[in-house]
């Protein structure tokens, strides 16, 4: 999943960002609000983690401006602010969650994943596809009894794929929520994942479309 942080203390957002990326993100990070609005607004994030104290805008005019705009991504919104007045504010103007600094990272992580299952259409945290198991809590991946272990980017790749268990699922797609906006390298790098995949899983796991993409099947 790829996510941004508008925040502009730096070094929390820098924290953040590499916490997230080992947790197999893709994360991308900007510090002022404006530039903020222009990319949560390209439409390419599955969550935005916006604080409101922000440079240039603050984060209730990004949110709201987002919100006029019939961007739907889930916003996640920090302040250093607490209080009943400030909370609401912030839901009126379209944020989905709040979090108050300073704040537990388990807590942000959790808070996260579950705007991204909702997001999904899954109250779960386990995905299902055949004999496949994900528990996108815990990182876990079962196959039948046996577990099977991943890499975090193999993880990401994965769950691409199981969130869209049955439909082909483009390697654009792939690239754009696994791998952050920085990344120039060689899009067949996704190949070399998929691959790795087949190894873990079966070589039936994945099946390639040609000129499509990928499309994961129930083993």
């Amino acid at each position: 999943m790829r996510l941004l942080i508008v925040e502009d203390e730096k070094r929390l957002a820098m924290s953040l960002a590499g916490g997230l990326t080992a947790e197999g993100f893709a994360v991308d990070v900007v510090h002022d609000g404006l530039e903020g609005l222009h990319r949560a607004g390209e439409g390419v994030y599955d969550l935005v983690v916006l604080d409101i104290m922000l440079p240039g805008m603050n984060g209730y005019r990004v949110c709201a401006a987002l919100r006029a705009a019939g961007h739907e991504v889930p916003i996640l919104m920090l302040t250093a602010k607490d209080g009943e007045y400030d909370e609401a504010e912030g839901l009126d103007t379209g944020a989905d969650d709040y979090l108050t600094k300073p704040f537990s990272y388990v807590v942000l992580v959790a808070r996260i994943r579950a705007l991204l299952r909702r997001r999904g259409g899954s109250a779960s945290p386990v995905l299902t596809v055949g004999a496949l198991r994900m528990d996108t809590a815990a990182r876990r991946v079962h196959l039948g009894e046996d577990e099977v272990a991943l890499t975090a980017k193999e993880f990401a790749v994965l769950e691409q794929l199981a969130l869209r268990a049955g439909q082909v699922v483009s390697k654009a797609d792939i690239l754009e929520h696994v791998w952050d906006f920085a990344y120039d390298g060689d899009p067949n790098i996704v190949e070399v994942y998929v691959s790795a995949l087949r190894r873990k899983l079966s070589p039936a796991a994945i099946r390639t479309v040609r000129g499509a993409g990928y499309r994961l099947e129930a083993q």
